[in-house]
């Protein structure tokens, strides 16, 4: 319990980093790559979770969460490198 907690901690301080980049970065493209390593650092969370609750309610809830860090992530940078969202 202790090395998970641990482990909980460890990222979430990693995430507070990433926070700091994506509203500092110097190119927008910083602030993109640290929005998706926020959203894969809280998807390793909310796994985390379930495995110390013993929930498994909660790995679905990561695999949507996942799914649309993947989809926010591919859909801002078409709307930042193309200038819209149609094709």
């Amino acid at each position: 319990m202790f090395v998970e907690t641990l482990v909980m901690i460890l990222l979430l301080c990693m995430t507070f980093i990433s926070l700091y980049r994506a509203v500092v970065g110097p190119s927008l493209l910083d602030r993109l790559i640290a929005i998706n390593v926020i959203s894969t650092k809280v998807t390793t969370l909310i796994v985390l979770v379930a495995f110390v609750l013993d929930q498994d309610m909660f790995i679905d809830v990561a695999m949507v969460y996942a799914l649309l860090g993947f989809i926010m992530s591919v859909g801002v940078t078409k709307f930042v490198f193309k200038g819209g969202l149609s094709s």
